[in-house]
């Protein structure tokens, strides 16, 4: 993907997509397969995954990925306001129902995989656990943990927690009744899961061509953690990637 730098960004028209290069983040990924979705042309700022990322902050007021700036906007760092913003720019297709009650619903089910304390955020603290053990333990470590609240009471119910929210995940499925969260068509829940179970189970390289040194941090060998992607989660996942998102990645 070809970046332009955050002083370019900031003195550019358009929509602008802070995302962090060489590697796909799934809150990230997520957005850019929405966008691919909706046909909404943006442009690529590069961001240093876990990096202190100063230019970042003074435009954004903080310094992860992704964060969406359209036009004069301010800058939108939350992933439901993300969500929100790519709704606004265009009305179809949706990303979440119209029904009050099932809009509701799917905005529960994002949160519990991209929103604190999520789906995302357990792996993460899991990710960070070898690390944490080094001596010295990485600055990027260190940094990234002080984010995600890493202590050994956090490790230690993450993958349970984890379990628990693909379950739900799952359950919702079965009552769908379809091949989607809601309906006969994508919304938001089912590109933000296309994207989080790829933090068990990456695709393979010829789809996903993470660098070689990052596929096993993203790989589990925990059996509690790849009981998470059940056959009907990750057959969904498989579906999502063949009908929606485009492949190879490209980051």
């Amino acid at each position: 993907m070809d970046y332009m730098s955050v002083a370019q960004a900031i003195e550019a028209p358009g929509l602008r997509v802070v995302l962090s290069t060489s590697v796909p983040g799934p809150w990230g990924e997520a957005i850019k397969a929405m966008l691919a979705f909706k046909q909404l042309e943006y442009q690529p700022v590069a961001q240093e995954g876990g990096g202190e990322n100063p230019e970042l902050r003074a435009w954004t007021g903080q310094t992860s990925a992704p964060v969406l700036v359209s036009d004069d906007l301010p800058p939108v760092c939350h992933w439901l306001d993300q969500v929100m913003l790519l709704e606004r720019l265009r009305l179809q297709p949706q990303l979440l129902p119209s029904d009050c009650e099932r809009r509701g619903s799917a905005i529960g089910l994002c949160a519990l995989m991209a929103g604190v304390e999520g789906f995302g955020w357990q792996r993460r603290l899991l990710m960070l656990e070898p690390m944490m053990k080094m001596d010295p333990v990485p600055e990027l470590s260190q940094r990234l943990a002080h984010k995600y609240g890493y202590s050994d009471r956090t490790v230690e119910r993450a993958s349970a927690r984890m379990l628990e929210i693909s379950q739900c995940l799952e359950q919702h499925l079965i009552a769908a009744g379809g091949d989607y969260f809601f309906g006969d068509a994508p919304t938001a829940p089912d590109f933000y899961w296309a994207n989080f179970a790829g933090m068990i189970k990456p695709l393979p390289p010829e789809l996903n061509p993470m660098p070689d040194w990052f596929r096993p941090i993203y790989s589990s060998s925990n059996p509690q953690v790849l009981a998470c992607l059940s056959d009907r989660l990750e057959a969904h996942r498989d579906m999502m990637y063949e009908r929606h998102i485009p492949t190879p990645l490209d980051f």
